[in-house]
């Protein structure tokens, strides 16, 4: 697991989530941070670029750099790094994202331990930071576990290798777009370990085996059940739980 990793569950009425990720980013000191930030590029990509800049810029001052990945293609970390302080995985389609990140699994937390360079990931930036990402879907066998329209263009419930940046399983727009029954339903079928959900506008700092929550909403940690089935328990900002 990598050192500093920030989660974000989407939204964009709090800005104020991304300060704990650029005070880290600018703790190497030399002006203003620069932030990486990897965008899928599904035609909009500059529009998306310059929401994610604005954002930032509300939070503090840094110097958004745009990553973009063709639909279809691949991240390439090494030269990305180069001159970053901080990498932003950003949101879209999360099944591309995965797509984007699945050549560099390996390298990439690599890279950001051994050069110091922490992690933020909204939305899709955040599932795929998982070592079992769930990517998708909105069906198990069949029957609707959670909305049509967040099954990111998947059915089935689908779980693919993650970076492994955090050792539980993510889901985001938790509240809001009513994805916690499908990270339940992952969880309780064995296909993670565990889970954490986060609302929208929502930040889950993790840093030495501790988890922190802040912003305007919760974090909801799905673990298998003594028994059967699983526990949920959500977390308010200010609040904090042990990663294992």
């Amino acid at each position: 697991m990598a050192g500093h990793t920030f989660l974000m569950g989407g939204g964009w009425n709090a800005p104020e989530v991304y300060e704990p990720f650029l005070r880290a980013a600018a703790r190497g000191g030399g002006g203003l941070p620069r932030i990486g930030c990897v965008i899928v590029d599904e035609g909009d990509g500059r529009r998306q670029f310059d929401r994610y800049a604005e954002a930032l810029g509300k939070a503090g001052a840094c110097a958004p750099v745009p990553l973009f990945v063709p639909l279809g293609g691949r991240f390439e970390p090494e030269r990305a790094l180069d001159g970053v302080d901080g990498l932003l995985g950003c949101g879209g389609l999360t099944p591309a994202y995965q797509e984007a990140f699945a050549g560099c699994l390996d390298r990439l937390p690599r890279l950001l331990a051994g050069r110091g360079v922490p992690y933020a990931g909204f939305s899709a930036g955040a599932a795929v930071a998982a070592r079992r990402a769930v990517v998708g879907g909105w069906l198990v066998d069949g029957v609707p576990v959670c909305p049509e329209e967040t099954g990111e263009d998947l059915e089935e419930i689908e779980v693919r290798a993650g970076l492994g940046l955090v050792p539980f399983a993510v889901d985001v727009h938790a509240a809001q777009w009513g994805t916690l029954p499908r990270l339940v339903a992952a969880v309780g079928r064995g296909t993670v370990p565990y889970g954490v959900a986060l609302d929208e506008d929502t930040l889950l700092e993790v840093d030495s085996g501790v988890a922190r929550v802040s912003g305007r909403g919760r974090v909801h940690v799905v673990r298998p059940g003594a028994d059967a089935g699983v526990a949920v328990r959500s977390y308010a900002a200010g609040e904090s739980f042990g990663v294992d």
